[in-house]
C-alpha cells in the first residue's frame, strides 16, 4: 500500500492539449491558453507537457521552440545567426549527442549560478549593485573559461578516443594508417 507522504510527494505534471485549430487547452484549468501563458508555466518552474489532443504525441519540444522563436523576433535576440548557423551544422554531424549536453550543462551552470546570485544580492544597495556592474564581466567570462577549457579537455580525449577506435578497426580489417 502506498503511504500518503509518497502520493503527495510525487509531482503532478500538467498537461496541455494542442487542438488542430492550434488551440492549446490547459486540462488543470479546463481552458484555452496562449503561448505566452505557457512562457509562463516555464518562468513558474512549473512541470507540463502539451500533447497532441487527437494522436497524444508529445509536442512540448515543438511549443517550446515556438516560445524561443517569438522571443527572438522580439525585443533583443539571444542567438546571433552565426550562433544559430553553429548549432544547425551540428545536426547529422557526429557531435550531435555531445552539443546538446554541453548546451544542456552549461546552461544548468548559469541557472544555478543565478539562483545563488539571487539568493545573496537580496540585501545589495545601489552602490552595491554599481561595483557589481564593474566586475560583472571579467567574472562571468572567468567562469565561462573554466567551463570552455572543460569542453575543449572533453573534445580532446572524445578525439583521442574515435582515432583509437577507428584505428582498432582499421586493423580488423588489416589496414594500417
Amino acid at each position: 500500500m502506498q503511504s500518503k507522504n509518497t502520493a503527495e510527494s510525487k509531482v503532478t505534471q500538467r498537461v496541455i492539449k494542442k487542438y488542430p485549430n492550434r488551440r492549446l487547452y490547459d486540462t488543470d484549468t479546463s481552458s484555452y491558453i496562449t503561448l505566452s501563458e505557457v512562457k509562463q508555466l516555464v518562468m513558474d518552474s512549473e512541470p507540463f507537457v502539451v500533447r497532441d489532443a487527437k494522436t497524444g504525441e508529445d509536442l512540448t519540444r515543438s511549443i517550446l521552440l515556438q516560445i524561443i522563436l517569438e522571443e527572438e523576433a522580439n525585443g533583443s535576440p539571444m542567438f546571433t545567426a552565426p550562433v544559430l548557423a553553429s548549432v544547425i551544422r551540428f545536426y547529422g554531424h557526429a557531435m550531435q549527442g555531445f552539443m546538446g549536453k554541453y548546451l544542456e550543462k552549461n546552461i544548468q551552470t548559469l541557472s544555478d549560478i543565478n539562483a545563488k546570485f539571487g539568493e545573496q544580492s537580496k540585501g545589495f544597495t545601489p552602490e552595491m549593485w554599481s561595483q557589481f556592474s564593474a566586475l560583472q564581466s571579467p567574472a562571468l567570462q572567468g567562469m565561462m573559461g573554466g567551463n570552455l577549457e572543460q569542453a575543449q579537455n572533453m573534445f580532446a580525449q572524445m578525439q583521442e578516443q574515435m582515432q583509437k577506435q577507428t584505428d582498432q578497426m582499421l586493423g580488423a580489417f588489416g589496414i594500417k594508417r
